[in-house]
């Protein structure tokens, strides 16, 4: 399918203005595919040619101002429109689509659990054409009426309310002015729970197996949904703009969530089967906050084209997170922030393929590349930067120029000049420079401190500025001061702070000795990695957890992290930090975070094969401590830190003692008691390790899907099978893997679930012939199945346990030779980079 040019665009736009779609959508034609009517309103300005984009399994009929066209004109997905003249015109187009099975375009999915079947729409970033057809541009915004036949005992949602006509008809109320990629459908035995909040109709909805979860939950969601609203009216002059606010929790969803206007769909993994953590929680609420940013940012006002989806993302990114904890219980939200986004900024900005926050119009030339932006830059670097920009100008002049910018261009679109120029006439600050070189520059800056010590015990401290593109990158951010306590607690007292504004600000001299620790970006206020100096560093490694502040700790384990991705931390030395002072650490965002990153990169990829079960033995030693600090009912509030260290005991077992015990007795001694999610972690780890005879691990995974028939339990299972250490295993994987057509061939959720089953450290030698096959045979997968698929399988699917110079050669060769499309090559291109930075720290250790 030929991606759409930026220049294409521009020309239809000047073109023809598109005023009103009324669509008819009939889902009652089977299992494979559903039948599409659309009715295009527009008018042209001028005489010329354009096009209208589909994508349909047949096109039955078409006509213009009741002329029919050939539907053999049909050029892939393009239907040519020609001799137009100006005025008004109507396009009528009859089709028949295909659901979908990879997340896109009307996706249907049936539900192992009780076989009912469920479908909704995900059109972004252009794949209305799968669904309807359409001028499919973001500039080119419209009124959508749609009409549902469905089967009889299925609801209907929609981006309005929607309202049944006769058993199975249902009408949509018309949308305001809206972009196409923001229409969306959902219809099934939706299970749904309904109330109502200033004035407008809420609702949540989920499959009817979900139905008790949903309901455990239902007071929780509703509540955060009904504060972050309230909020956002209370900072938005702006009114909610749509008539209805639904948030759909839909099967086998691609993204986070998506902001359709007035339905919000979520992937139902957000439907907790299993006990979660109240990070978990609050991830979920500030999911839930992001999306309802959009419905201003975004919905109301409309990025013009897709090089300013930052616009989008980065905004709604930052407001999550400051609304949710300004509105909810969740207060603590930026930590999570630091250490499990911000990581996902910093190291998208240090590979070959960053790209500025709002990069040049000419460098997203069509949607293909448009679609490779939606990365750690525009979310968490983006969000990241309008944090600083919060703090260099202040929040009242944000706001303000927020809401002249809703003022300005309700209902339409706009440019990232139109939102700076909101910006400048709220404040006196030059935000024009700012932007410059915030948001049109690429990297990441480094800041280190320079510390002198004078013989009278005065000291002075100077920052020096390191890798944006000409050292002038502008920092506001504070400089944190700690002694230690005098009374042998081990804990560090804070001095009062230091605002520091980078580059401007010189050395700063000060007297009574210098702080046993300095700590550059205290807060987090800003986006840069940071350095300590040695006496701060000895100090940190000494009294990590009894800093004060869980968000300056998160800054210290942030400087940390980003020492051993560039080879000045020995991976042993992370290790024996979090070893040290993780059983004290009460943030369970940090635990998480801090967990993460030792299992999976530094014991799996940054440690010598050989050092590899030492350092198991090290992270299931620290869990063990966690558990025994967080025993007995006077440590309930600590639930959520107990359930992270069972989660990290089993992920890092060596041998099936100790957790298979857990799983045959169906308890944790002391507790949590085994729940679906913590069984099938067990089972996986247990056939990883190859823990029984292959019989035996086979029939226990199949007990288990039989005791848990939902569709978490397939993938469950699926992941099981994949990770037993047995050649057939591995090959009947492979296969199901790299299926491209065919009943036999896996949904995206499937397809994920196989592919992070499959690759087992405890497993290289069997695994080894699949490292070459994988870059022969991705291609051909990523061609045939699609961006989503593609993405999947540059992620999950990636051979990046074999830490190689070999493996770096063979991918190097597939970008060259093997024509991956732009999604897998964007991946590759990634993936490849951080194999090379695991291979140089690797040697690094091994040299030590």
């Amino acid at each position: 399918m030929p991606a759409l040019q930026r220049d294409e665009a521009q020309t239809r736009a000047r073109l023809i203005d598109v005023h009103r779609y009324d669509i008819a959508l009939d889902l009652t034609q089977g299992e494979d595919r559903f039948g599409s009517r659309t009715v295009i309103h527009f008018t042209a300005r001028t005489d010329g040619d354009t096009f209208v984009e589909l994508r349909p399994a047949e096109l039955h009929s078409v006509t213009l101002d009741g002329h029919p066209l050939d539907p053999a004109d049909l050029d892939d997905n393009r239907l040519p429109l020609t001799g137009l003249a100006p005025g008004s015109h109507e396009l009528r187009l009859d089709a028949t689509m295909r659901y979908s099975r990879t997340g896109e375009g009307m996706h249907r999915f049936t539900d192992p659990a009780d076989g009912e079947s469920y479908v909704y729409t995900q059109l972004f970033l252009d794949d209305v054409q799968r669904v309807f057809a359409a001028f499919d541009q973001p500039d080119l915004k419209a009124v959508f009426a749609l009409t549902v036949t469905a089967p009889t005992d299925w609801s209907v949602l929609g981006n309005g309310i929607a309202t049944q006509r006769d058993p199975g008809h249902w009408t949509l109320a018309p949308t305001p002015l809206i972009s196409s990629y923001l229409v969306a459908v959902a219809a099934g035995p939706w299970h749904s729970v309904r109330t109502e909040h200033a004035g407008l109709p809420f609702g949540i909805h989920c499959r009817r197996s979900l139905a008790p979860h949903l309901d455990a939950d239902a007071d929780e969601i509703l509540d955060l949904t009904r504060r972050c609203f309230d909020r956002y009216h209370q900072i938005f002059e702006e009114p909610y703009p749509f008539d209805s606010y639904d948030q759909a929790f839909v099967p086998e969803f691609n993204a986070g969530a998506m902001e359709n206007p007035g339905l919000v769909t979520f992937r139902d993994t957000y439907i907790f089967r299993s006990a979660v953590t109240d990070t978990e929680r609050q991830t979920r609420g500030v999911t839930i906050a992001h999306e309802m940013a959009h419905m201003w940012f975004g919905d109301l006002v409309t990025l013009q084209w897709w090089d300013d989806i930052w616009l989008n993302e980065s905004f709604a990114e930052y407001m999550g997170y400051q609304v949710l904890a300004e509105a909810t219980r969740f207060t603590d939200t930026w930590t999570d922030f630091a250490v499990a986004r911000k990581g996902w900024g910093y190291d998208a900005d240090q590979r070959p393929s960053t790209h500025p926050v709002a990069p040049a119009p000419e460098d997203v030339p069509d949607t293909a590349s448009a679609l490779l932006n939606f990365d750690g830059i525009s979310y968490a670097k983006g969000a990241a930067a309008l944090r600083q920009l919060v703090a260099w100008m202040g929040e009242k002049d944000f706001l303000a120029g927020i809401n002249d910018h809703f003022a300005r261009h309700r209902f339409s679109n706009a440019t990232l000049a139109d939102f700076i120029d909101s910006l400048s006439r709220a404040t006196d600050r030059d935000v024009h420079a700012w932007a410059e070189r915030w948001l049109r520059t690429t990297g990441v800056d480094t800041l280190t401190p320079v510390v002198r010590e004078a013989a009278d015990g005065n000291w002075s401290v100077s920052v020096e500025q390191t890798g944006s593109p000409d050292g002038t990158r502008p920092h506001r951010l504070t400089i944190g001061r700690y002694d230690h306590d005098r009374t042998g607690t081990g804990r560090l007292v804070p001095r009062e702070p230091l605002t520091w504004d980078v580059p401007d600000d010189d050395a700063r001299s000060a007297t009574g000795g210098r702080p046993a620790l300095l700590l550059l970006n205290d807060q987090d206020l800003t986006y840069a990695k940071v350095r300590l100096d040695p006496v701060s560093w000895d100090t940190a490694l000494g009294a990590l957890s009894g800093l004060p502040g869980p968000l300056t700790r998160a800054v210290v384990w942030n400087a940390a992290r980003d020492m051993v991705r560039d080879g000045e931390l020995a991976p042993t030395a992370f290790l024996d930090a979090a070893r040290a002072h993780l059983p004290y650490e009460t943030d369970l965002a940090l635990v998480q975070g801090v967990l993460a990153f030792a299992r999976t990169q530094i014991a799996d990829r940054y440690l010598p094969r050989t050092q590899r079960h030492a350092a198991l033995a090290t992270l299931t030693a620290l869990s063990r401590d966690i558990l025994r600090r967080t025993e007995g009912p006077e440590h309930g509030a600590e639930a959520g830190l107990r359930l992270t260290a069972v989660r990290a005991f089993i992920d890092s077992a060596t041998t099936p003692e100790g957790i298979q015990d857990w799983l045959d007795d169906g308890s944790v001694p002391g507790g949590p008691r085994l729940d679906p999610e913590l069984r099938w972690r067990i089972l996986g780890r247990l056939a990883t390790l190859g823990a029984a005879p292959l019989d035996e691990l086979r029939a226990a995974i199949d007990a288990e899907l039989a005791r848990d028939p939902s569709a978490t339990g397939r993938e469950g299972a699926a992941r099981c099978h994949a990770a037993l250490p047995d050649p057939a295993a591995k090959q009947a994987a492979w296969d199901a893997l790299f299926t491209t057509d065919g009943p036999a061939t896996l949904s995206n959720y499937l397809f994920t679930a196989t592919a992070t089953g499959f690759w087992a450290p405890e497993q290289l030698d069997l695994l080894r012939p699949y490292v070459a096959r994988y870059f022969t045979d991705v291609p051909a997968l990523a061609a045939a199945r699609g961006p989503a698929l593609a993405a999947a399988a540059g992620r999950y699917a990636f051979p990046d346990l074999f830490v190689e110079d070999h493996t770096l050669h063979l991918g190097e060769a597939c970008l060259t030779d093997g024509n991956p499309t732009p999604a897998l090559r964007r991946k590759l291109i990634d993936q490849l980079d951080d194999l090379r930075r695991a291979v140089q720290v690797r040697a690094a250790a091994e040299n030590a």
